[in-house]
């Protein structure tokens, strides 16, 4: 998910450099009858073969490579090309991780999906079967998703490109943000096979934030977890409410070592990664 402040601004040509186009060009009726015409024929094949696309869309590899390269091209009005590139690879490993662990779980689910600006989302076709394999789902993203942010420290490591730098500590960054205590972000899962005052704390620090850095995304994630947790807490004194959360106290301890690993190896690997001047990135 792309919740971080860091832009990276990417050259642009001076005036002087742009090509001049004399009175054979047609001035603006030709220029808007060139742009025009391709949009046309494109709506032209679109219109034709729409139920071609709508079949392709339901492939999961199409539709996730269709979605990852619009994401791709949305990122590119705020970085350069290979860091747009980089940052939604990076992404897609944290996906995976979920689905991969959803299959190890016996649940059903949708490829990873893509919305710009606000990451990507896996859908599954059933809820786990209690808490604990939740957090384990939940867990399974930022555990793959950091190893992916490793490996492009470790690519660093052997170029010392700069822009492999930049997406280890995105990466860090970005696996770190969710796994704060607040559904739906991944976090918020694991926590719920701890104890409920995790929830309490989540809403506090999502509160603080709004106030601190109000933006749009912290708005939808509080809202979508705002009314989750209200779900949740109507069906607590129900008996399949009360069998989901029963979690044996090692269980406990073991989501646990691995939730507060992670936070403080990602908090370590941003520390390490840290970039005073993202501009050294493009």
């Amino acid at each position: 998910m792309p919740l971080f402040d860091t832009r990276i601004e990417q050259g642009t040509p001076e005036p002087a450099t742009l090509p001049h186009r004399g009175p054979e060009s047609g001035g603006w009726r030709g220029f808007i009858k060139r742009l025009v015409a391709p949009l046309a024929v494109l709506g032209g094949l679109l219109a034709k073969f729409k139920s071609l696309l709508l079949l392709l869309l339901k492939v999961k590899f199409f539709g996730t490579a269709l979605t990852m390269l619009v994401s791709v091209g949305a990122y590119m009005l705020l970085f350069p090309a290979w860091f747009a590139v980089g940052f939604v690879v990076l992404i897609w490993v944290h996906e995976m991780g979920h689905v991969l662990q959803l299959r190890r779980e016996g649940i059903r689910a949708s490829a990873p999906m893509f919305i710009p600006f606000l990451g990507a989302f896996v859908s599954m076709k059933q809820m786990p079967k209690n808490a604990l394999a939740e957090a384990r789902v939940g867990l399974a993203g930022p555990v793959l998703g950091t190893l992916g942010s490793l490996g492009a420290l470790g690519i660093y490591a052997a170029t010392h490109h700069p822009l492999f730098l930049g997406l280890a500590y995105i990466g860090f960054f970005l696996n770190l943000f969710n796994l704060l205590p607040m559904l739906p972000l991944d976090g918020g899962r694991a926590v719920g096979a701890m104890s409920p005052v995790f929830w309490v704390l989540g809403i506090a620090g999502m509160i603080a934030l709004l106030f601190v850095h109000p933006n749009f995304i912290l708005i939808l994630i509080a809202f979508l977890g705002g009314t989750e947790l209200w779900r949740r807490w109507k069906t607590r004194n129900t008996p399949e409410g009360k069998a989901y959360y029963q979690v044996a106290p090692r269980h406990r301890v073991m989501v646990g070592l691995v939730y507060f690993g992670l936070i403080a190896i990602l908090a370590l690997l941003m520390a390490a990664t840290y970039v005073p001047d993202p501009a050294t990135l493009s």
